[in-house]
């Protein structure tokens, strides 16, 4: 069996990388922009032709938020436009279809953590291309599309290396406390997704396609997160809560955009660690 991984050098691409050594008796193909380009149709379906992958995992995005305020042409390009190239290639060469997407599809105004069936409401550019990419994806009958929030890994810019880097260089950071959810360490979503891979190889009639949402147990707001990483870091440096107004950003963020993982845990068993522990976990892997 052949996995071919789009976005390869980002966060989740990176982890898959180094999880996928675990698993040799996969045929893997990482690659990026450089090697192929998502958004040009032809060159996707020459890809495909050539190598004839058997599953497709998508990390590719266009995830600057703010930035994507202005710039809705690339989003919609890389998070929409190159997700219908890629369900099309999977399509005609019958590929297993992951995509990611995100919490930023919902407006965050519900008060519990969202299902995957919850109505969408995307409050920002970034949120609305997610979305059509997810249409996109869901038009193959094949794709399974991850719905994730405040990824971070050991690789790549985060919130987590952000949160390190200030504490050295300063005594205290404003972070927003009003916006709630949870993190997620990409090394877990890369080990689910490995797992979801194994159980369709092994029987291929127990196969669930659809929306399915992946995140770290547990909830916290992004004070809350910002707090644990400053304790498991060992930094000296006051973390001091602010109100999402007195932080304006260019885009909008939901309020609260907890994910309910009941979905991804019945149909495939698949094992979520608590955030305080997986953050952890990537912090003492920073540190070697």
């Amino acid at each position: 069996m052949k996995i071919l991984v789009t976005g390869a050098n980002g966060q989740l691409g990176c982890e898959l990388q180094k999880v996928s050594i675990k698993n040799p008796s996969m045929r893997y193909i990482f690659t990026d922009c450089a090697e192929l380009d998502i958004t040009n149709a032809n060159s996707v379906n020459a890809f495909f032709t050539l190598h004839k992958p058997d599953f497709l995992i998508n990390c590719a995005a266009y995830t600057a938020v703010d930035k994507a305020e202005s710039d809705y042409e690339n989003a919609m390009l890389i998070n929409a436009e190159a997700v219908a190239n890629l369900a099309e290639a999977c399509k005609i060469s019958n590929a297993v279809f992951f995509h990611i997407s995100t919490d930023y599809v919902f407006d965050g105004k519900t008060p519990a953590a969202y299902v995957e069936t919850d109505s969408t409401n995307p409050v920002s550019v970034y949120g609305k291309t997610k979305l059509v990419g997810e249409k996109n994806a869901l038009a193959y009958s094949k794709s399974i599309i991850i719905r994730t929030s405040w990824l971070y890994s050991s690789f790549g810019n985060n919130f987590v290396k952000t949160m390190l880097r200030l504490s050295s260089e300063r005594k205290n950071i404003k972070v927003v406390a009003d916006q709630t959810g949870s993190p997620t360490y990409a090394e877990d979503l890369a080990v689910a997704i490995l797992k979801i891979t194994e159980k369709i190889i092994e029987n291929p009639q127990n196969m669930k396609t659809g929306i399915y949402n992946f995140s770290n147990d547990g909830q916290c707001s992004w004070y809350d997160f910002a707090k644990e990483i400053i304790k498991l870091g060992n930094k000296n440096c006051l973390i001091e809560p602010v109100s999402t107004a007195e932080y304006p950003t260019a885009a909008q963020r939901p309020q609260y955009s907890l994910l309910s993982k009941e979905k991804i845990k019945t149909d495939y068993d698949v094992n979520i660690p608590h955030w305080k522990t997986s953050l952890e976990r990537c912090i003492n892997q920073m540190k070697y």
